[in-house]
């Protein structure tokens, strides 16, 4: 079977390609051909490689139609952040003979939540137009299978997490100073009482819910699963374990809002924290184990572990 995967050099498909090639499915890499696979493996010597703009593509109206000239069994779409996109891809592959379409979603398309931790039943209010976008892909996703239309399946990861990059820390945001701060056992500043909540999810894991769901086909189509860690945690308590695993006591203060803000002063870390705390992210993943049965290898703090190791490997943070 012809797997297309479009973004499988990102941080998703990294660890997903080499899955597919796995499992003996003939796979192409859709991308800008600007990226290496963040992490390496031998699979990609299999793997075709075809470099498409995305943008340029759809603003032509011929992106959806060259994924469905390849003539795939299975698409799975790690880079589609627009409706618009959801509704090209799905009349171009209308009238092929695609067994399934995987998009990527996002937590955030549930925007605040009205009980915890929240399943993928509960009712949508996406705050942000990332999520909103999202969100409308999913709805007309689903719309579109129980109409006949394409079958599909939607994953929700939480925030990727992983060797290679810069994940949320404590505060929220994706400052790497914060890190830097705990492992040397300095003080850290947190906004409110650090009770808000994170909900991480290791690269892999997320990979693990995309092979699942093509693996339990029948039980996964129409449907949306998260793709998080097993638990979501606290900001204080995150804090806490991070400089438990540095080998340092916890040094944390906490600030009110505007005094937490002019403490930072870095207006891009300010809203992404604000963001996260708005949505303070608590997901259930019983959906995706009893159905396509998903069993996370990570916890959010071993996600961050493999994650500020390779920040220190890296140069990112020193100690």
């Amino acid at each position: 079977m012809k797997a297309v995967v479009i973004g499988g050099s990102g941080r998703i498909g990294s660890y997903l390609v080499p899955r597919l090639v796995k499992a003996e499915y003939e796979v192409i890499n859709v991308s800008r051909g600007k990226r290496e696979p963040v992490k390496k493996s031998s699979a990609w010597n299999e793997v075709e490689q075809i470099v498409l703009n995305r943008c340029c593509e759809e603003e032509n109206g011929v992106f959806g139609k060259k994924i469905a000239a390849l003539n795939p069994d299975i698409v799975v779409d790690l880079i589609n952040d627009k409706v618009e996109s959801t509704y090209q891809m799905v009349e171009a592959l209308r009238y092929t003979n695609i067994s399934h379409y995987l998009f990527n979603a996002t937590i955030w398309v549930h925007g605040h939540a009205t009980c915890v931790p929240a399943t993928e039943d509960l009712p949508r209010h996406p705050l942000e137009n990332y999520g909103i976008n999202k969100a409308a892909s999913e709805a007309y996703l689903h719309q579109q299978y129980r109409q006949g239309g394409i079958p599909e399946t939607v994953i929700m990861p939480g925030h990727l997490t992983g060797p290679g990059w810069t994940c949320i820390n404590p505060a929220g945001n994706l400052d790497p100073l914060v890190f830097q701060k705990i492992g040397r056992g300095e003080e850290i500043a947190l906004p409110n009482l650090g009770m808000e909540t994170v909900h991480h999810a290791h690269a892999d894991d997320v990979a693990q819910v995309f092979m699942n769901a093509i693996i339990y086909r029948g039980q996964a189509l129409g449907e949306s699963f998260h793709a998080t860690a097993p638990y979501a945690m606290t900001l204080r308590g995150f804090a806490e374990e991070m400089y438990r695993w540095f080998g340092h006591e916890p040094k944390i203060k906490y600030l009110p809002w505007k005094e937490w803000c002019e403490y930072t002063a870095v207006e891009c870390y300010i809203n992404s924290t604000w963001s996260h705390l708005t949505h303070s992210d608590n997901y259930s993943i019983e959906k995706a184990r009893r159905l396509i049965h998903y069993q996370p290898r990570y916890t959010i703090i071993q996600a961050v572990e493999e994650c500020v190791t390779s920040m220190l490997e890296r140069g990112v943070i020193t100690l």
